[in-house]
């Protein structure tokens, strides 16, 4: 699937938008679609992958085992269809979670709070997902779970992840 008659049509609503403004507004309009090409190309395949997992899903759902994935090919974006033998196995879940979800608040002390923030930075996750885990291992008696992605034990962690789009 090409993107680009998409990505132009864009370009062409936003010229014509600004069209009533005169020549400099036209300009604007023309260098700032030109700039805006690689996130809107980038949101577009978002969109289409948030679609194939919707229609993935949905393809389960009804009995059929199939997944929906989204390949990239030079600037082309490919639906590829696949089926397989099997259900595909479903994410793990975290220890005693039952698909339920409970809201609560919780008060803690200020210097409690900061070393919490910083526990949860230094292994890059959540601070819900941080106490979720400690408070898991709390009552369960289990110790605490190795960070997701987090370095091996005795090595240091150097860098932060990065993510986003490149354009050759």
């Amino acid at each position: 699937m090409d993107l680009s008659p998409y990505l132009e049509s864009l370009r062409r609503d936003l010229i014509a938008a600004a069209a009533p403004a005169g020549d400099d507004a036209v300009r604007t309009a023309e260098l700032l679609s030109t700039s805006l090409e690689s996130s809107l190309r980038l949101a577009l395949l978002e969109a289409l992958s948030d679609a194939a997992a919707e229609i993935t899903g949905e393809l389960n759902r009804v009995g059929n085992v199939a997944t929906v994935e989204v390949r990239m090919r030079a600037r082309q974006a490919d639906l590829v269809v696949s089926e397989s033998q099997a259900a595909p196995e479903p994410p793990p879940a975290p220890v005693g979670d039952s698909g339920d979800i409970a809201r609560i608040t919780l008060r803690l002390p200020e210097p409690l709070k900061e070393a919490v923030e910083s526990a949860a930075a230094a292994e890059s996750v959540s601070v819900n997902a941080w106490l979720v885990r400690a408070i898991n291992s709390a009552v369960h008696g289990q110790p605490p779970l190795p960070p997701r992605g987090g370095p091996a034990p005795g090595r240091a962690r150097f860098g932060k992840r990065v993510t986003g789009y490149a354009q050759a």
